[in-house]
Parts: C-alpha cells; structure tokens; sequence
C-alpha cells in the first residue's frame, strides 16, 4: 500500500534524448499532480483457433508520456520549473554572469576578501564589467553577503569598492555570486524622452538584449529618481552605447538629469521560443512502500505547456511530456536527490504586478480579470522497426495561443478583435524581490464576444488569441526571471 502524499518526482537533464546520465544528479520537482507513465503497448494476435482459444499478447511498443501540474514559484536556474519552461521553449536560459557553488564548497567561487575589495572566482570573472550590480550570498560571513557595483575584473577575480569584506578563504556550498542589474556613477545615468540615457557607462557591454525588461530604480535615494514616475518597469527595444530605448515604461514618463543620483537598473536572465531540444530523466518515487518502487521516464520533452493567472486563484500550470524509453526497479537513480526549491507560492491579485496590452495596463474599465497562455510544440516520436521505444522526438510549429478575459468597460479590446488589429500582451508575477515576466510581443485575438448571460451580473469580453512572429524580437513568446530587484 502506498499514498500519494509518499510520492517523489525527481528529474536531470538529459545531455543524449532518451539515455540518463551515468550517475545522475537528480533534483526534486514541486508538484500538484503527475501522469507520468512508462506503458507497453499489446496487440492481440488474429490466429484462428478451433478450440476458440487466444495466444498470448504481442508486445509492439513501450513509450513515456504525461502531464505534471504544479504552482508557479520562482523558477530557479536547473530546478524543475526552469527546465520546463526551457524544454517548452525549445531554448537554453540566456543566463547573467552567475557563480555557484551549487552545494560544492570552494568550488567555483574560491575566496572573499583575502584581497581587499576583491571575490576570487575558477574561472570566468571576466564576464562582469564595470557597472554591473552583482549580488553575493551563501557566504559564511555576513559581511561578504551584499550587492556591490564592480569596479573591475579578470578572468579569475570580481572587484568592488568600499565592499569591508573579512576574509574567507573556502566559501561554503551556498556561496554564489550572480549578476541582477547595472548602476550607474554619480549624475551618470539620465532619463530621456525614449527611455535611459548615460554619459560614460556603455550599455552594449552589459548583457542587455532587445525585448528584455528592466526595473529602473533602487530602494536607497540617492539610487532612484526623484521623478516618482520614472522608478518602474519598461522593455527595451533598441541598445546603442549611450542610449536604451524603452517601451511599456510606467505611465507619466519624463525627462530627468537624475543629477547626483547613482541609478540602479535591474535585469535578469531571459528565454524564448527557438529551436534546440531540452529533454529530461523524470523518476518517480512510490517511498511509502517498504521496499519503494521507482518508474524512469527517459527522453521526455515538454510538448505542451499551460499556464493560468486568475483572480482570486494561484497562479498554476501543466506540462504535458512526450517521451522516449523508460523502466522500473528497486532502486534509485539517485538515493538522495538535491531538495526541492522553497520559494513561496504566487497568486493572483496579490503577485500580479500588472497584465499589459499594446504596452499598457489592461485598466480603466476594462480590467483583467484572468490570463491564460498555451505553448504548444506540436511534437510527434520517432519510431524504428528494430526498437521498442521510440528512437526520437521532433518538434512542429511552435503554437502559442491564449486567452485573456477583461471587464466589457469599453470598444477598445472589442474593436481590435473586429479589425484584426496586431497588439500584445505582457504579465509581470513578483514575490519575495523576485519576478517573472511573460511577453507575447505580437498576438491577434481571434475569437470572443461580450454577453450577458444572466440579471446581476458583470458583462465580461473573454478574447482568445494567438502568437506570430515579432519581427522585433523574432519570437512568439518570452520569459524573463529576475533573482533580485528593489522595489
């Protein structure tokens, strides 16, 4: 006898669709609900008998499939979350310059302020520049847990300035150090009529990519605007060196010097829609048993994923997985796989920053009450006379379609629908100084009406619509996370 309660699902990535990696490092996933099987496939045979007796079953086929459902928390990098978003999205994150120790202590970040001022890293230091805004934690002395401007770099060291680090020669597991955004020096950092401006920093050495978004402003003074109106959230469109273009800025956008002002900007890590296969290892655990069975999902690619924001509810979602081979045993791949993430919950209303259309929040009447978004691969397996399992999995068109559902306040929306007006569509979840943007950068509703379908009751414009490619940002759909930003 077993309990759902007693059931663990852990998962790795696959470098070869369809063969786990020699001795795995699993991780945990968060769930709500799993389908996952391993299934045979039978035939019966169609010998005639005169004794009216059957043959055995013919075996023809043993595939992996189905779907997991989980509520959205904040996707850390190689956890469960980020690998179906990046499986979904048949793309690797497009990550900021990050160090971690990932649970080997003195491993990729080596030292802390042995040498004043200064983070010793194995190798790669030289991907953080002057501006970048790098957050440490995980260290075992507080004092080398902050958020710094770096000064410099090398291959091998980050450097800050005034940072009163105390030495720390071995950091622990936890030690990381990752890039979240950019700071300017004193009066450096202006905004302009398109968007941000600056005197010195370089903003085509920064990471920075088109379509991506930013949260402008810091929690300190003398790090945000005194323009109240400029400390928000906006998209870039174009990067030269000394000019960021912006749109979806925050509605009373002007002009300032930000005269001795240090602005901080925020950013994170990125995704969209692209060609490259992610599949997954994912093992299920039945741990009540007193000797537990583990089933193994091999090659399992995220054909369909769903994601849903309503009001009143938690943000929630599905992946649906088409896979490849698969088994069971008595023992795991892993005997103790990494722990599960322990990021809070998101929900709607509370965590929903804002949902945008053409570049503006859905408001005035018209508000968003739910936002709902499919991305379909449209997958199909591959199948080889001399194999069991199938032998690959290829991807369709990527389909990405949704439907968001606003109060009837007015035409605006309706009359988009009607003349077959191009527009987008944004949503922006924050908890805990994190967050997660989805961007649609063009869609068409296709399909919706307004009706009423009872006394007392709200008039309500339910819009389905579907994703084509942006020009700008050729994609249909993007992701944004950011670690860290201040309010």
């Amino acid at each position: 006898m077993t309990s759902s309660n007693r059931v663990q699902v852990a998962f790795v990535r696959e470098s070869t669709p369809g063969t786990t990696p020699g001795t795995p490092r699993m991780r945990t996933a968060r769930i709500t609900s799993e389908g996952i099987t391993f299934t045979p496939e039978y035939t019966d045979p169609d010998e005639i008998r005169s004794d009216r007796m059957m043959g055995d079953p013919i075996l023809q086929m043993q595939a992996a499939q189905g779907p997991i459902s989980f509520e959205l928390s904040y996707p850390v990098a190689d956890t469960f979350l980020s690998d179906v978003i990046r499986s979904a999205m048949f793309n690797p994150w497009s990550n900021t310059p990050t160090f971690d120790n990932d649970g080997t202590a003195d491993s990729v970040v080596t030292d802390a302020g042995t040498t004043t001022d200064t983070y010793v890293v194995a190798s790669g230091g030289a991907s953080v520049v002057a501006g970048h805004l790098v957050r440490a934690t995980g260290f075992t002395n507080a004092a080398n847990n902050q958020i710094f401007r770096a000064a410099s770099s090398t291959g091998t060291t980050i450097v800050g300035s005034s940072l009163s680090l105390t030495a720390e020669t071995a950091p622990p597991a936890a030690a990381k150090l990752k890039v979240v955004g950019f700071q300017g020096a004193s009066g450096d950092i202006t905004a302009t009529a398109g968007g941000l401006g600056s005197s010195s920093l370089d903003f085509t050495t920064l990471g920075l990519a088109v379509g991506q978004w930013i949260k402008v402003g810091g929690s300190a003074t003398g790090d945000k605007f005194a323009t109240a109106a400029l400390n928000g959230w906006a998209r870039i469109t174009a990067i030269a060196a000394n000019a960021l273009t912006l749109d979806n800025k925050p509605s009373g956008w002007t002009t300032d010097a930000g005269t001795s002002k240090t602005i901080k900007v925020w950013f994170g890590d990125t995704i969209k829609n692209g060609t490259t296969k992610t599949a997954l290892s994912i093992e299920k655990g039945f741990l009540g048993q007193d000797t537990p069975t583990y089933i193994v999902a091999r090659g399992m690619v995220a054909g369909q994923l769903e994601m849903s924001a309503a009001s009143r509810e938690k943000l929630t979602g599905t992946v649906t997985f088409t896979g490849m081979g698969g088994g069971e045993s008595t023992t795991a791949l892993d005997a103790s796989p990494d722990a599960a993430t322990t990021g809070r919950v998101m929900a709607g209303n509370a965590n929903v920053g804002r949902v945008a259309e053409a570049g503006a929040a859905v408001a005035a009447k018209n508000w968003a009450k739910a936002l709902s978004f499919t991305i379909n691969n449209n997958l199909r397996t591959l199948e080889a006379v001399d194999d069991t399992s199938p032998v690959g999995i290829e991807p369709g068109e990527c389909q990405v379609s949704g439907r968001i559902s606003t109060y009837f306040g007015d035409d605006t929306l309706l009359a988009k629908l009607y003349a077959g007006t191009p527009t987008s569509i944004n949503a922006r979840f924050a908890k805990d100084d994190q967050a997660i943007i989805w961007t649609f950068p063009r869609v068409t509703f296709r399909g919706g009406a307004p009706v009423a379908g009872g006394k007392n009751q709200d008039v309500m414009l339910d819009l389905d619509w579907q994703s084509s490619i942006d020009t700008t940002t050729n994609a249909h759909v993007m992701c944004d996370r950011l670690e860290y930003y201040e309010a």
